[in-house]
């Protein structure tokens, strides 16, 4: 974990969207051939005797990656969105953000019972995302739920680790 490369390239943004707040900026991480490598290797060692056969990205950043780690473990690619944007027949989770309320859907042919699912995000600060999409996934019954981060806050008081369920065995590249 806090691998230099990836940290060394890891750009910060401060007051960004908001003052006091600090931007980690993944795209520097994803234009570099070098750690878009080592972020894949990385993540197929964790999860290469897992039995994963979906990797879920979560809108948007977390596609990136959801597809290099997928095609590496042999598993197929479901996308988790926001509402409208999928083609066909969906389900949906809504959870409270500290500004309102959000959504976000998959297709409801997307995960089976039989799957093993690795649910994969760039960011884990506060969780809400990353926990209502661990529970819309949750709702198709799968074998087991893994969920996978790039960085985790862990210095600016956020917690998010703590929300998820005790079931959910969750990892990161990077702590700051």
């Amino acid at each position: 974990m806090n691998n230099k490369l990836l940290m060394d390239n890891l750009r910060c943004i401060p007051d960004f969207p908001v003052k006091g707040v600090n931007f980690r900026d993944v795209t520097t991480l994803f234009k570099s051939p070098e750690c878009l490598k080592e972020m894949v290797e990385e993540m197929y060692e964790l999860y290469k005797d897992k039995g994963i056969t979906k990797v879920v990205g979560i809108e948007s950043r977390g596609f990136v990656l959801a597809s290099a780690l997928a095609l590496r473990l042999g598993a197929g690619v479901i996308l988790c969105r926001k509402p409208g944007k999928l083609p066909t027949e969906t389900i949906q989770e809504s959870y409270e953000k500290e500004y309102g309320t959000d959504t976000i859907e998959i297709h409801k042919d997307a995960i089976t019972p039989d799957d093993v699912v690795l649910l994969h995000d760039d960011l884990l600060a506060t969780g809400g995302t990353m926990k209502a999409s661990c529970n819309l996934v949750k709702k198709f019954h799968p074998k087991k739920v893994y969920a996978n981060f790039i960085i985790e806050l862990v210095n600016e008081g956020f917690e998010g680790r703590n929300i998820f369920d005790k079931d959910i065995e969750v990892s990161t590249l990077i702590q700051v």
